[in-house]
């Protein structure tokens, strides 16, 4: 494999678009490549990318950065298989909403309310993906990745991924490179409506069908979200918080409008977009950086390429709601 390059701009290769470059960059078009890739710079830094939807550089990186091109769909279910269920195996590198159409056009149900959500199949497990509902992990059989440090291929089952919020072994160890994943979908579907906004969405519509589906969270996500290849971002910044109950208790007694969701852990989750808004950051814009202001957990880049400068607007979010609410928002998107 001869298309190693050394010093290359990484700008292109996050979705806020902040400049640094990558000592070594290599893009491995299957699993041999990816394996060359890792023999001959045993000893340097790694760093894997798909879309670059959810990470950003606020300097160079003094590694290799691998960004895999490993496509490929196809159907490995088995006669002895329930007729309603069918198993693709994705190759890591395809793009998600594509996969996501895919299905919905077969009528393969599972990730129709996934809809429209930036970046690679590959990368879905490592965040747990979610949104109006669902989670990425409630479709998951198998997840196949490469160790970087040994080059051997390691499988693991939907219980060995660690999956929790917006969490996975993969994002925890940062040791494994997926190359595929094998997903459990349904051949059946019908609505089942468990999200305030996507019920609204589809409330004139009888019996939503799954393409029914599908077009409400575009359409939703459209009105709310910014388009990171018109205006950078990465999405949601922040991971929604988890208190205790006493703490959301008294929080409610001072914002009766508080969001609150009980969890199974006996915390309570409660909305980051929300405690931001109330912070009094919604559609706040300090030099180049900006929450938008649909959305206040989305911070947008109005024109700078240096990724500290996004930094500094987080920590300005973090301090004023950590002293408004006695609360610490986590990022969830990668910061290198």
């Amino acid at each position: 494999m001869d298309d190693h390059q050394k010093s290359i701009q990484l700008k292109n290769y996050n979705a806020f678009r902040t400049e640094a470059l990558a000592k070594i960059f290599c893009a491995p078009n299957n699993v041999a490549e990816l394996r060359e890739c890792l023999e001959k710079y045993p000893n340097e830094k790694k760093l894997i990318i798909g879309g670059g939807c959810n990470l950003f550089f606020t300097k160079d990186f003094d590694g290799l950065v691998i960004k895999p091109n490993i496509k490929g769909i196809r159907d490995v279910s088995d006669d002895d298989d329930d007729d309603d269920i069918v198993f693709l195996e994705v190759m890591a590198s395809e793009d998600w909403d594509e996969f996501v159409e895919y299905c919905v056009n077969k009528g393969f149900s599972g990730l129709e309310n996934l809809s429209y959500i930036p970046g690679t199949v590959g990368a879905s497990p490592v965040q747990n993906i979610g949104a109006y509902g669902a989670e990425v992990k409630d479709c998951i059989r198998e997840v196949v990745a490469i160790d970087i440090n040994t080059g051997e291929a390691v499988s693991f089952s939907n219980a060995e991924c660690q999956f929790g919020y917006r969490d996975s072994i993969f994002k925890k160890t940062n040791r494994y490179i997926i190359v595929s994943i094998v997903f459990q979908l349904k051949k059946s579907f019908s609505y089942k409506p468990k999200y305030a906004d996507l019920n609204k969405e589809l409330e004139d519509v009888e019996e939503p069908t799954i393409q029914d589906v599908r077009e409400a969270v575009i359409q939703i996500r459209k009105r709310k979200l910014p388009d990171h290849k018109e205006l950078p971002n990465c999405g949601s910044f922040f991971k929604n918080p988890s208190i205790d109950p006493e703490k959301a208790d008294t929080l409610l007694g001072i914002y009766p409008d508080l969001p609150v969701y009980p969890q199974p852990n006996g915390l309570v989750k409660t909305s980051a977009a929300f405690l931001i808004d109330r912070a009094g950051y919604k559609g706040k814009r300090i030099g180049n950086i900006g929450t938008y202001p649909n959305q206040p957990l989305i911070i947008v880049n109005y024109g700078t390429t240096d990724g500290n400068e996004i930094v500094g607007f987080m920590e300005e979010i973090q301090e004023v709601v950590e002293e408004d609410f006695g609360i610490k928002l986590e990022p969830e998107v990668k910061i290198l």
